[in-house]
Protein backbone atom coordinates (compact mmCIF):
# COMPACT_ATOMS: atom_id res chain seq x y z
CA UNK A 1 0.00 0.00 0.00
CA UNK A 2 1.23 3.53 -0.80
CA UNK A 3 1.90 5.80 2.17
CA UNK A 4 0.96 9.40 2.83
CA UNK A 5 4.05 11.52 2.08
CA UNK A 6 5.44 14.13 4.46
CA UNK A 7 4.81 17.81 3.78
CA UNK A 8 1.86 17.04 1.52
CA UNK A 9 -0.09 19.94 0.03
CA UNK A 10 -3.55 19.05 -1.30
CA UNK A 11 -5.12 21.35 -3.88
CA UNK A 12 -8.91 20.93 -3.79
CA UNK A 13 -10.64 21.57 -7.11
CA UNK A 14 -14.13 20.62 -5.83
CA UNK A 15 -16.59 21.95 -8.43
CA UNK A 16 -14.27 24.72 -9.61
CA UNK A 17 -13.84 22.89 -12.92
CA UNK A 18 -17.31 24.46 -13.45
CA UNK A 19 -18.44 21.37 -15.37
CA UNK A 20 -16.14 22.54 -18.18
CA UNK A 21 -13.43 19.98 -18.94
CA UNK A 22 -11.25 22.51 -20.79
CA UNK A 23 -11.39 24.89 -17.84
CA UNK A 24 -10.46 22.05 -15.47
CA UNK A 25 -7.43 21.13 -17.55
CA UNK A 26 -6.32 24.76 -17.73
CA UNK A 27 -6.68 25.03 -13.93
CA UNK A 28 -4.56 21.93 -13.31
CA UNK A 29 -1.80 23.14 -15.63
CA UNK A 30 -1.72 26.61 -14.05
CA UNK A 31 -1.21 25.20 -10.55
CA UNK A 32 1.17 22.54 -11.84
CA UNK A 33 3.47 25.33 -13.05
CA UNK A 34 3.42 26.93 -9.57
CA UNK A 35 4.01 23.70 -7.64
CA UNK A 36 7.03 22.76 -9.76
CA UNK A 37 8.82 25.70 -8.06
CA UNK A 38 8.63 23.88 -4.68
CA UNK A 39 10.32 20.47 -5.10
CA UNK A 40 10.72 20.18 -1.29
CA UNK A 41 6.97 19.55 -1.04
CA UNK A 42 4.68 16.80 -2.32
CA UNK A 43 1.43 17.77 -4.02
CA UNK A 44 -1.92 16.12 -4.65
CA UNK A 45 -4.84 17.39 -6.73
CA UNK A 46 -8.27 16.48 -5.41
CA UNK A 47 -11.68 16.11 -7.06
CA UNK A 48 -15.13 15.42 -5.60
CA UNK A 49 -17.32 12.46 -6.65
CA UNK A 50 -21.08 12.15 -6.22
CA UNK A 51 -23.20 9.58 -8.05
CA UNK A 52 -25.96 12.12 -8.57
CA UNK A 53 -28.48 9.63 -9.98
CA UNK A 54 -28.67 7.92 -6.58
CA UNK A 55 -27.22 10.65 -4.32
CA UNK A 56 -30.12 13.09 -4.73
CA UNK A 57 -33.57 12.17 -3.46
CA UNK A 58 -35.68 10.93 -6.40
CA UNK A 59 -38.40 13.51 -5.79
CA UNK A 60 -35.91 16.41 -5.90
CA UNK A 61 -33.81 15.63 -8.96
CA UNK A 62 -33.41 18.62 -11.25
CA UNK A 63 -34.56 21.14 -8.62
CA UNK A 64 -32.54 24.22 -9.57
CA UNK A 65 -34.12 26.19 -6.69
CA UNK A 66 -32.17 24.11 -4.15
CA UNK A 67 -28.66 25.55 -3.74
CA UNK A 68 -26.48 22.47 -3.60
CA UNK A 69 -28.50 20.40 -6.06
CA UNK A 70 -28.22 23.27 -8.57
CA UNK A 71 -24.45 23.50 -8.04
CA UNK A 72 -23.92 19.75 -8.34
CA UNK A 73 -26.09 19.36 -11.45
CA UNK A 74 -24.54 22.35 -13.24
CA UNK A 75 -21.04 21.00 -12.73
CA UNK A 76 -21.80 17.33 -13.39
CA UNK A 77 -19.05 15.44 -15.25
CA UNK A 78 -19.12 11.96 -16.76
CA UNK A 79 -16.68 9.26 -15.67
CA UNK A 80 -14.83 9.69 -18.98
CA UNK A 81 -14.41 13.42 -18.26
CA UNK A 82 -13.11 12.67 -14.77
CA UNK A 83 -10.71 10.16 -16.36
CA UNK A 84 -9.39 13.01 -18.53
CA UNK A 85 -8.85 15.23 -15.48
CA UNK A 86 -7.08 12.43 -13.60
CA UNK A 87 -4.75 11.88 -16.55
CA UNK A 88 -3.94 15.62 -16.61
CA UNK A 89 -3.39 15.66 -12.83
CA UNK A 90 -0.82 12.88 -13.10
CA UNK A 91 0.79 14.39 -16.19
CA UNK A 92 1.51 17.51 -14.13
CA UNK A 93 3.24 15.56 -11.36
CA UNK A 94 0.40 15.50 -8.83
CA UNK A 95 -0.85 12.59 -6.79
CA UNK A 96 -4.52 11.97 -7.66
CA UNK A 97 -7.19 11.85 -4.99
CA UNK A 98 -10.92 12.34 -4.52
CA UNK A 99 -13.59 12.85 -1.89
CA UNK A 100 -16.52 10.45 -2.35
CA UNK A 101 -19.85 11.45 -0.81
CA UNK A 102 -21.61 8.11 -1.38
CA UNK A 103 -20.70 4.44 -1.53
CA UNK A 104 -21.26 4.06 -5.29
CA UNK A 105 -18.62 6.66 -6.16
CA UNK A 106 -15.90 4.58 -4.53
CA UNK A 107 -16.22 2.21 -7.50
CA UNK A 108 -14.80 4.97 -9.72
CA UNK A 109 -11.99 5.62 -7.23
CA UNK A 110 -11.05 1.94 -7.56
CA UNK A 111 -11.29 1.93 -11.36
CA UNK A 112 -9.05 5.01 -11.58
CA UNK A 113 -6.64 3.60 -8.96
CA UNK A 114 -6.42 6.96 -7.18
CA UNK A 115 -3.55 7.48 -4.75
CA UNK A 116 -5.42 8.85 -1.72
CA UNK A 117 -9.01 8.80 -0.42
CA UNK A 118 -10.45 11.86 1.34
CA UNK A 119 -13.31 11.78 3.87
CA UNK A 120 -15.09 15.13 4.08
CA UNK A 121 -16.12 16.63 7.41
CA UNK A 122 -19.80 16.09 6.63
CA UNK A 123 -19.06 12.37 6.20
CA UNK A 124 -16.68 12.01 9.17
CA UNK A 125 -19.11 9.73 11.03
CA UNK A 126 -20.95 8.42 7.96
CA UNK A 127 -20.20 4.80 8.84
CA UNK A 128 -21.36 3.25 5.54
CA UNK A 129 -18.94 5.57 3.70
CA UNK A 130 -16.12 4.79 6.16
CA UNK A 131 -16.70 1.04 5.76
CA UNK A 132 -16.47 1.40 1.97
CA UNK A 133 -13.34 3.57 2.22
CA UNK A 134 -11.39 1.10 4.36
CA UNK A 135 -12.20 -1.71 1.91
CA UNK A 136 -9.84 -0.04 -0.59
CA UNK A 137 -6.10 -0.43 -0.08
CA UNK A 138 -5.31 3.30 -0.17
CA UNK A 139 -4.33 5.84 2.50
CA UNK A 140 -7.09 8.02 3.95
CA UNK A 141 -7.22 11.69 4.97
CA UNK A 142 -10.26 12.70 7.06
CA UNK A 143 -11.37 16.22 8.06
CA UNK A 144 -12.81 16.81 11.54
CA UNK A 145 -14.90 20.01 11.26
CA UNK A 146 -17.86 19.85 13.61
CA UNK A 147 -16.79 16.53 15.13
CA UNK A 148 -17.01 16.00 18.88
CA UNK A 149 -14.09 14.54 20.77
CA UNK A 150 -16.02 11.26 21.07
CA UNK A 151 -16.54 11.22 17.28
CA UNK A 152 -12.80 11.64 16.67
CA UNK A 153 -11.91 8.91 19.19
CA UNK A 154 -14.30 6.49 17.47
CA UNK A 155 -13.09 7.19 13.92
CA UNK A 156 -9.41 6.96 14.89
CA UNK A 157 -10.10 3.67 16.69
CA UNK A 158 -11.99 2.43 13.61
CA UNK A 159 -9.12 3.27 11.22
CA UNK A 160 -6.36 2.12 13.60
CA UNK A 161 -7.97 -1.27 14.19
CA UNK A 162 -7.96 -1.82 10.44
CA UNK A 163 -4.27 -0.92 10.13
CA UNK A 164 -4.97 1.96 7.73
CA UNK A 165 -2.40 4.58 6.85
CA UNK A 166 -4.37 7.73 7.64
CA UNK A 167 -4.26 11.32 8.83
CA UNK A 168 -6.85 13.63 10.35
CA UNK A 169 -7.18 17.30 9.54
CA UNK A 170 -8.02 20.16 11.87
CA UNK A 171 -10.68 21.95 9.90
CA UNK A 172 -13.34 24.63 10.37
CA UNK A 173 -16.35 24.19 8.14
CA UNK A 174 -17.30 27.81 7.52
CA UNK A 175 -16.58 29.17 4.05
CA UNK A 176 -14.63 31.46 4.34
CA UNK A 177 -13.48 31.16 7.97
CA UNK A 178 -12.95 34.28 10.08
CA UNK A 179 -9.56 34.52 11.83
CA UNK A 180 -11.12 34.37 15.32
CA UNK A 181 -12.63 30.96 14.52
CA UNK A 182 -9.44 29.30 13.25
CA UNK A 183 -8.38 27.84 16.66
CA UNK A 184 -5.01 26.69 15.35
CA UNK A 185 -4.03 25.40 18.81
CA UNK A 186 -6.35 22.48 18.02
CA UNK A 187 -3.35 21.13 16.11
CA UNK A 188 -1.47 20.98 19.44
CA UNK A 189 -4.47 19.38 21.13
CA UNK A 190 -4.91 16.68 18.47
CA UNK A 191 -1.19 15.87 18.32
CA UNK A 192 -1.05 15.45 22.11
CA UNK A 193 -4.17 13.27 22.26
CA UNK A 194 -3.22 11.12 19.24
CA UNK A 195 0.60 10.98 19.26
CA UNK A 196 0.76 8.23 16.61
CA UNK A 197 -1.59 9.91 14.13
CA UNK A 198 -0.62 12.38 11.39
CA UNK A 199 -2.32 15.75 11.94
CA UNK A 200 -2.98 18.19 9.12
CA UNK A 201 -4.75 21.49 8.45
CA UNK A 202 -7.58 21.97 5.96
CA UNK A 203 -8.07 25.68 5.51
CA UNK A 204 -10.78 28.03 4.24
CA UNK A 205 -9.46 31.44 5.34
CA UNK A 206 -9.14 34.59 3.27
CA UNK A 207 -7.16 33.49 0.17
CA UNK A 208 -4.65 36.30 0.62
CA UNK A 209 -3.69 35.25 4.18
CA UNK A 210 -0.21 33.69 4.33
CA UNK A 211 0.24 33.76 8.12
CA UNK A 212 -1.90 30.78 9.08
CA UNK A 213 0.09 28.26 7.05
CA UNK A 214 3.20 29.32 8.96
CA UNK A 215 1.51 28.76 12.30
CA UNK A 216 0.12 25.39 11.26
CA UNK A 217 3.56 24.16 10.23
CA UNK A 218 5.10 25.47 13.48
CA UNK A 219 2.50 23.55 15.46
CA UNK A 220 3.40 20.29 13.76
CA UNK A 221 0.84 19.88 10.98
CA UNK A 222 2.31 17.98 8.04
CA UNK A 223 -0.57 17.85 5.53
CA UNK A 224 -2.30 20.96 4.20
CA UNK A 225 -5.38 21.41 2.06
CA UNK A 226 -6.78 24.47 0.27
CA UNK A 227 -9.42 25.10 -2.39
CA UNK A 228 -8.06 26.37 -5.73
CA UNK A 229 -9.66 28.15 -8.66
CA UNK A 230 -8.80 29.98 -11.86
CA UNK A 231 -10.32 33.34 -12.82
CA UNK A 232 -11.26 33.69 -16.50
CA UNK A 233 -13.56 35.98 -18.46
CA UNK A 234 -16.16 33.22 -18.30
CA UNK A 235 -15.74 31.99 -14.73
CA UNK A 236 -15.31 33.92 -11.47
CA UNK A 237 -13.78 32.48 -8.28
CA UNK A 238 -15.35 32.01 -4.83
CA UNK A 239 -14.32 33.73 -1.59
CA UNK A 240 -12.18 30.90 -0.19
CA UNK A 241 -10.34 29.49 -3.25
CA UNK A 242 -6.84 30.72 -4.13
CA UNK A 243 -5.52 31.73 -7.55
CA UNK A 244 -2.16 30.46 -8.86
CA UNK A 245 -0.56 33.75 -7.77
CA UNK A 246 -1.97 33.39 -4.26
CA UNK A 247 -0.87 29.75 -4.16
CA UNK A 248 2.65 30.88 -4.97
CA UNK A 249 2.60 33.30 -2.01
CA UNK A 250 1.00 30.66 0.24
CA UNK A 251 3.64 28.05 -0.55
CA UNK A 252 6.41 30.60 -0.21
CA UNK A 253 5.11 31.48 3.26
CA UNK A 254 5.25 27.82 4.32
CA UNK A 255 8.96 28.19 5.29
CA UNK A 256 8.75 30.14 8.55
CA UNK A 257 6.70 30.50 11.67
CA UNK A 258 4.30 32.96 13.27
CA UNK A 259 2.30 32.22 16.42
CA UNK A 260 -1.47 32.59 16.31
CA UNK A 261 -3.31 30.66 19.02
CA UNK A 262 -6.95 29.68 19.50
CA UNK A 263 -8.56 27.08 21.75
CA UNK A 264 -6.04 24.39 22.62
CA UNK A 265 -7.10 22.68 25.84
CA UNK A 266 -10.35 21.06 24.73
CA UNK A 267 -12.48 20.36 21.66
CA UNK A 268 -14.06 23.41 20.01
CA UNK A 269 -17.35 24.78 21.29
CA UNK A 270 -20.35 24.16 19.06
CA UNK A 271 -20.48 26.50 16.07
CA UNK A 272 -24.11 26.73 14.89
CA UNK A 273 -23.27 28.10 11.45
CA UNK A 274 -20.77 25.29 10.92
CA UNK A 275 -23.20 22.68 12.25
CA UNK A 276 -25.98 23.88 9.95
CA UNK A 277 -23.62 23.99 6.96
CA UNK A 278 -22.38 20.44 7.54
CA UNK A 279 -25.85 19.06 8.20
CA UNK A 280 -27.05 20.48 4.88
CA UNK A 281 -24.47 18.26 3.11
CA UNK A 282 -25.37 15.02 4.86
CA UNK A 283 -27.65 12.26 3.59
CA UNK A 284 -31.04 11.88 5.21
CA UNK A 285 -32.88 8.66 6.10
CA UNK A 286 -36.03 8.06 4.00
CA UNK A 287 -38.59 5.25 3.98
CA UNK A 288 -38.02 2.83 1.09
CA UNK A 289 -41.65 1.72 1.39
CA UNK A 290 -44.40 2.25 3.96
CA UNK A 291 -43.37 1.46 7.55
CA UNK A 292 -45.96 0.76 10.22
CA UNK A 293 -45.88 2.21 13.74
CA UNK A 294 -43.95 -0.12 16.04
CA UNK A 295 -41.92 -1.62 13.18
CA UNK A 296 -38.11 -1.60 13.31
CA UNK A 297 -36.42 0.66 10.77
CA UNK A 298 -33.65 -1.37 9.09
CA UNK A 299 -31.53 -1.19 5.94
CA UNK A 300 -34.24 -3.27 4.26
CA UNK A 301 -36.92 -0.59 4.60
CA UNK A 302 -35.08 2.75 4.36
CA UNK A 303 -32.50 4.44 2.13
CA UNK A 304 -30.05 7.34 2.40
CA UNK A 305 -30.50 10.32 0.08
CA UNK A 306 -29.52 13.96 -0.26
CA UNK A 307 -30.60 16.52 0.87
CA UNK A 308 -31.89 16.01 4.44
CA UNK A 309 -34.55 18.17 6.03
CA UNK A 310 -33.84 20.15 9.19
CA UNK A 311 -35.02 17.54 11.72
CA UNK A 312 -34.70 14.05 10.25
CA UNK A 313 -32.13 11.41 11.12
CA UNK A 314 -29.10 11.23 8.79
CA UNK A 315 -26.51 8.62 7.81
CA UNK A 316 -24.37 10.08 10.60
CA UNK A 317 -26.91 8.83 13.16
CA UNK A 318 -26.83 5.29 11.73
CA UNK A 319 -24.38 2.72 13.11
CA UNK A 320 -24.34 -0.80 14.50
CA UNK A 321 -25.22 0.70 17.90
CA UNK A 322 -28.31 2.52 16.63
CA UNK A 323 -31.80 1.02 16.68
CA UNK A 324 -34.74 2.86 15.10
CA UNK A 325 -38.38 2.11 15.94
CA UNK A 326 -41.24 3.75 14.03
CA UNK A 327 -43.58 5.61 16.42
CA UNK A 328 -46.05 6.45 13.64
CA UNK A 329 -46.88 5.16 10.16
CA UNK A 330 -44.32 6.41 7.62
CA UNK A 331 -45.17 6.53 3.92
CA UNK A 332 -42.67 5.65 1.18
CA UNK A 333 -40.03 8.34 0.45
CA UNK A 334 -40.91 10.31 3.60
CA UNK A 335 -38.17 11.48 5.96
CA UNK A 336 -37.48 9.38 9.05
CA UNK A 337 -36.93 11.52 12.13
CA UNK A 338 -37.89 12.15 15.77
CA UNK A 339 -41.44 13.08 14.78
CA UNK A 340 -42.19 9.55 13.50
CA UNK A 341 -39.50 7.28 14.96
CA UNK A 342 -37.34 6.72 18.03
CA UNK A 343 -33.56 6.30 18.07
CA UNK A 344 -32.15 3.95 20.71
CA UNK A 345 -28.37 4.25 20.99
CA UNK A 346 -26.90 1.18 22.70
CA UNK A 347 -23.23 2.11 22.28
CA UNK A 348 -22.49 3.13 25.89
CA UNK A 349 -24.32 0.08 27.26
CA UNK A 350 -22.52 -2.32 24.90
CA UNK A 351 -19.09 -0.86 25.69
CA UNK A 352 -19.84 -1.01 29.44
CA UNK A 353 -20.75 -4.70 29.09
CA UNK A 354 -17.50 -5.35 27.20
CA UNK A 355 -15.51 -3.59 29.91
CA UNK A 356 -17.16 -5.65 32.68
CA UNK A 357 -16.55 -8.88 30.77
CA UNK A 358 -12.91 -7.96 30.28
CA UNK A 359 -12.56 -7.24 34.02
CA UNK A 360 -14.19 -10.56 35.00
CA UNK A 361 -11.88 -12.48 32.65
CA UNK A 362 -8.92 -10.67 34.24
CA UNK A 363 -10.14 -11.55 37.75
CA UNK A 364 -10.43 -15.20 36.73
CA UNK A 365 -7.02 -15.14 35.04
CA UNK A 366 -8.68 -16.41 31.85
CA UNK A 367 -6.60 -15.63 28.77
CA UNK A 368 -8.60 -14.88 25.61
CA UNK A 369 -7.16 -15.19 22.07
CA UNK A 370 -6.82 -11.87 20.26
CA UNK A 371 -9.52 -10.95 17.75
CA UNK A 372 -12.25 -13.12 19.29
CA UNK A 373 -15.70 -11.66 18.69
CA UNK A 374 -17.90 -10.79 21.67
CA UNK A 375 -21.50 -12.04 21.28
CA UNK A 376 -23.85 -10.35 23.75
CA UNK A 377 -27.20 -12.09 24.30
CA UNK A 378 -29.92 -9.79 25.68
CA UNK A 379 -32.95 -12.05 25.62
CA UNK A 380 -35.51 -9.45 26.76
CA UNK A 381 -33.76 -6.33 25.46
CA UNK A 382 -30.49 -4.58 26.23
CA UNK A 383 -32.14 -2.61 29.05
CA UNK A 384 -32.73 -5.89 30.96
CA UNK A 385 -29.31 -7.38 30.21
CA UNK A 386 -28.04 -7.14 33.80
CA UNK A 387 -30.96 -9.35 34.88
CA UNK A 388 -31.28 -11.66 31.86
CA UNK A 389 -28.32 -12.23 29.57
CA UNK A 390 -25.02 -13.85 28.73
CA UNK A 391 -21.81 -13.05 26.84
CA UNK A 392 -20.22 -15.68 24.59
CA UNK A 393 -16.79 -15.79 22.96
CA UNK A 394 -16.43 -18.40 20.21
CA UNK A 395 -12.84 -19.64 20.17
CA UNK A 396 -13.32 -22.62 17.78
CA UNK A 397 -16.30 -23.71 15.67
CA UNK A 398 -15.30 -26.60 13.37
CA UNK A 399 -16.01 -30.31 13.91
CA UNK A 400 -16.20 -29.36 17.56
CA UNK A 401 -16.95 -26.01 19.17
CA UNK A 402 -15.25 -24.23 22.05
CA UNK A 403 -16.80 -21.18 23.64
CA UNK A 404 -16.25 -19.13 26.75
CA UNK A 405 -19.49 -18.21 28.51
CA UNK A 406 -19.37 -15.17 30.77
CA UNK A 407 -22.22 -14.69 33.24
CA UNK A 408 -21.95 -11.34 35.01
CA UNK A 409 -22.90 -11.09 38.72
CA UNK A 410 -26.65 -11.49 39.23
CA UNK A 411 -27.43 -12.60 35.67
CA UNK A 412 -29.82 -15.38 34.72
CA UNK A 413 -29.64 -17.25 31.42
CA UNK A 414 -33.17 -18.37 30.49
CA UNK A 415 -34.00 -22.02 29.94
CA UNK A 416 -33.21 -23.48 26.53
CA UNK A 417 -32.42 -26.80 24.83
CA UNK A 418 -30.69 -28.08 21.66
CA UNK A 419 -31.93 -30.85 19.40
CA UNK A 420 -28.53 -31.66 17.85
CA UNK A 421 -25.76 -30.23 20.00
CA UNK A 422 -24.18 -31.92 23.00
CA UNK A 423 -22.45 -29.54 25.44
CA UNK A 424 -19.93 -29.96 28.24
CA UNK A 425 -19.60 -27.14 30.78
CA UNK A 426 -16.26 -26.68 32.58
CA UNK A 427 -16.34 -23.94 35.22
CA UNK A 428 -13.13 -21.88 35.10
CA UNK A 429 -14.03 -19.14 37.57
CA UNK A 430 -16.83 -18.23 39.99
CA UNK A 431 -19.90 -20.12 41.07
CA UNK A 432 -22.72 -21.29 38.80
CA UNK A 433 -26.24 -22.47 39.69
CA UNK A 434 -27.12 -24.88 36.87
CA UNK A 435 -30.64 -26.20 36.23
CA UNK A 436 -31.02 -29.38 34.15
CA UNK A 437 -34.66 -30.26 33.43
CA UNK A 438 -35.55 -28.21 36.51
CA UNK A 439 -33.07 -29.89 38.88
CA UNK A 440 -30.56 -27.49 40.47
CA UNK A 441 -26.88 -28.14 41.14
CA UNK A 442 -24.16 -25.75 42.30
CA UNK A 443 -20.89 -25.77 40.35
CA UNK A 444 -17.53 -24.23 41.22
CA UNK A 445 -14.10 -23.96 39.55
CA UNK A 446 -13.04 -27.31 38.08
CA UNK A 447 -16.52 -28.83 37.99
CA UNK A 448 -17.57 -30.46 34.70
CA UNK A 449 -21.13 -31.26 33.55
CA UNK A 450 -22.36 -32.63 30.20
CA UNK A 451 -25.70 -31.49 28.79
CA UNK A 452 -27.21 -33.95 26.32
CA UNK A 453 -29.42 -32.96 23.33
CA UNK A 454 -33.01 -32.28 24.39
CA UNK A 455 -32.12 -31.49 28.03
CA UNK A 456 -33.55 -28.16 29.17
CA UNK A 457 -30.89 -26.06 30.87
CA UNK A 458 -30.70 -22.65 32.51
CA UNK A 459 -28.20 -21.07 34.87
CA UNK A 460 -27.48 -18.06 37.01
CA UNK A 461 -24.45 -16.71 38.85
CA UNK A 462 -24.55 -14.56 41.95
CA UNK A 463 -20.78 -13.96 41.94
CA UNK A 464 -20.18 -13.90 38.19
CA UNK A 465 -18.71 -16.90 36.39
CA UNK A 466 -16.59 -17.90 33.39
CA UNK A 467 -17.45 -21.29 31.87
CA UNK A 468 -15.65 -23.16 29.12
CA UNK A 469 -18.18 -24.84 26.83
CA UNK A 470 -16.97 -27.73 24.67
CA UNK A 471 -19.58 -29.08 22.29
CA UNK A 472 -20.28 -30.64 18.94
CA UNK A 473 -20.41 -28.16 16.06
CA UNK A 474 -22.58 -25.14 16.80
CA UNK A 475 -25.64 -24.93 14.57
CA UNK A 476 -27.10 -21.47 14.19
CA UNK A 477 -30.75 -22.61 14.36
CA UNK A 478 -30.37 -25.25 17.08
CA UNK A 479 -31.12 -23.14 20.18
CA UNK A 480 -34.71 -23.26 21.45
CA UNK A 481 -35.95 -21.29 24.46
CA UNK A 482 -38.90 -22.53 26.48
CA UNK A 483 -40.09 -18.91 26.61
CA UNK A 484 -41.47 -18.48 23.11
CA UNK A 485 -41.08 -14.67 23.28
CA UNK A 486 -37.30 -15.12 23.21
CA UNK A 487 -37.47 -17.33 20.10
CA UNK A 488 -39.49 -14.61 18.36
CA UNK A 489 -37.00 -11.87 19.28
CA UNK A 490 -34.83 -11.50 16.15
CA UNK A 491 -32.73 -8.75 17.71
CA UNK A 492 -31.54 -10.40 20.89
CA UNK A 493 -27.83 -10.41 20.02
CA UNK A 494 -25.18 -7.71 19.60
CA UNK A 495 -21.72 -8.48 18.18
CA UNK A 496 -18.55 -6.60 19.04
CA UNK A 497 -15.30 -7.35 17.22
CA UNK A 498 -12.90 -4.67 18.46
CA UNK A 499 -13.43 -4.77 22.23
CA UNK A 500 -10.04 -5.66 23.72
CA UNK A 501 -9.11 -1.98 24.06
CA UNK A 502 -12.20 -0.82 25.97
Amino acid sequence: MSRLPSNLFVLEMANNHMGDISHGIELIRAFGAVCKKYPQFKFAFKLQYRHLDSFVHPDLKGRMDIKYIKRFEETRLSEEQFDTLIAEIRANGFLAMSTSFDEVSFDMIERQNLDIIKIASCSFTDWPILERAVSIDKPIIASTAGASLDDIDRVISFLSNRNKDFAIMHCVGEYPTADEKMHLSQIDFLRKRYPNVRIGFSTHENPGNTDLIKIAIAKGASIFEKHVGLVTDKYPINAYSITPEQADAWLSAAAYTVMVCGEGDSRLPENKAEKDSLRALRRGMFAKHSIKAGERVTRDNFFFAFPPNDTQFTANDYSKYAEFIATADIDANLAIGPNNSKLINTREKILDIAKRVKNLLHEGKVIVPGGVELEISHHYGIDKFDEFGLVMLTVVNRDYCKKLLVSLPGQFHPEQYHNQKEETFHVLYGELELQLDGKVQILGPGDVVTVMPGVRHAFRSVTGAVVEEISSTHFKNDSFYTDESINKNQNRKSLLTYWMGV
